[in-house]
């Protein structure tokens, strides 16, 4: 996969070469309260970077660096994750971003490159997001895309505290990919 961009963000592969600025956007403790890792040392981010490039060469996940289009400086990450080609179908997840870009057209432009490369140069049928049901902020932000609730996978996954999360599922399908393309062209013209 190629890098993705557009005038307010681009999406790099992830590489060696961005544990510096990773670990600089990581900081805040806000970022990892619903996250399963916490990026705050040199030794977790250098794990974490390892960890996505043997996934992309395992074919199974790929992991973007989000850099600031302006300043070209490194916000966060974001990953295609559960990748099946044959399906026709993966996820977008395990994204974060430094704080001062909560709130603003930032992770919209990236959910507008990470479907449009998927349903229009993957030629995919599903992209499915997923949350922590307590994560409410961002399950706002998935169904502001226009993404269908399918429903609560209950006692999904044991959080790094080793509390319960239930997730709870989105997606969005080839066929509603035009209409909701037109809804993301729609907020960010706001």
């Amino acid at each position: 996969m190629k890098p993705l961009q557009n005038e307010v963000v681009k999406l790099l592969p992830m590489e060696s070469a961005h544990v510096a600025g990773i670990l600089q956007a990581a900081q805040d403790e806000r970022i990892w309260t619903h996250m399963p890792v916490e990026l705050r040392t040199q030794e977790s981010v250098e794990r974490y970077v390892e960890d996505a490039v043997k996934k992309r060469e395992a074919g199974t996940d790929f992991a973007f660096t989000i850099v600031d289009a302006v300043t070209d400086r490194i916000i966060g990450a974001t990953w295609y994750l559960d990748i099946s080609l044959p399906h026709k179908r993966l996820e977008i997840g395990s994204t974060w971003l430094n704080p001062s870009y909560w709130r603003t057209n930032v992770n919209t432009n990236c959910k507008l490159l990470l479907l449009q490369y998927g349903f229009e140069e993957l030629g995919l049928q599903r992209i499915q997001i997923k949350t922590g049901h307590e994560n409410i902020r961002s399950q706002q932000a998935i169904e502001r895309l226009g993404a269908v609730k399918e429903g609560v996978l209950r006692n999904h996954m044991i959080r790094k505290e080793g509390t319960i999360r239930h997730t709870v599922m989105y997606s969005i399908t080839n066929e509603e990919w035009p209409e909701i393309k037109q809804r993301f062209e729609t907020i960010l013209m706001k």
